[in-house]
Parts: structure tokens; C-alpha cells; sequence
């Protein structure tokens, strides 16, 4: 197996299981707002692999289960950079995160902050 076809795959496990870490760290309850939120418009992922607010909101269970997926996330995020023993940065883990795992995941309709920090619709 070539070193890319590795790197790609081992990248792979480490992201499913940065994408398990954070499920397990939210109730059904706050996936269930954070998804209505996601169909609403009110929350969205980011490219630093983070979930954000496009609007404001002053919903404090939505705020509250954003705030404990990013956790989870940023938990997640340091422990996959750690696991890869590279030199690879928490930042640069969760970038990954968001290209290979979260991106494809977003529904038509639903809005991501990209790189350059702009809001866009799917």
C-alpha cells in the first residue's frame, strides 16, 4: 500500500472516530436541536470543524448543545492530532474533519461557513 493510500485511510479512521466521540457527548435531545437548527438556518458547520451560529439565537438549549458538541469536538480534534504523531495541530485536525466528513454530510439547503469565513447555502 503506498504512503498516500495509508495516510488516506488511517485519516479516514481517525475522522469517524472524532465524528463518533462528538455523537456520544450530545443527548438525542441536543442532536435533535441542532438538526432543526441545521434545517433552519440557524446553525451551520464550519471549516474549522466547528459548529457556528449564522444568526444569533436566544434559544439557551440550542446554545447549550452547540456548545457541548464543540467540546466534544475540540476533545475529539486534539486526541485524532495526538493519534497521528505527525506534528499534526488540533486546527489542522479539524480542518480535515471538515473537508472529509462534515462538507459531504450537509443536506441541500443547508448553510457551512467556508474557509474564507463566508456563509453558503448547499
Amino acid at each position: 500500500m503506498s504512503f498516500r493510500k495509508l495516510f488516506v485511510v488511517t485519516a479516514a479512521i481517525m475522522a469517524l472516530g472524532v465524528a463518533a466521540g462528538a455523537a456520544l457527548a450530545q443527548t438525542p435531545a441536543q442532536k435533535a436541536t441542532i438538526d432543526a437548527a441545521k434545517a433552519q438556518g440557524t446553525v451551520g458547520e464550519q471549516a474549522d470543524g466547528y459548529l457556528g451560529f449564522r444568526v444569533p439565537s436566544s434559544d439557551a438549549a440550542l446554545t447549550e448543545a452547540v456548545q457541548v458538541t464543540n467540546a466534544a469536538r475540540r476533545e475529539a480534534y486534539a486526541r485524532s492530532a495526538q493519534a497521528a504523531g505527525d506534528g499534526a495541530t488540533a486546527e489542522a485536525a479539524a480542518a480535515r474533519m471538515f473537508q472529509t466528513q462534515l462538507l459531504p454530510r450537509i443536506s441541500t439547503g443547508q448553510w457551512y461557513r467556508n474557509a474564507q469565513g463566508q456563509w453558503v447555502q448547499r
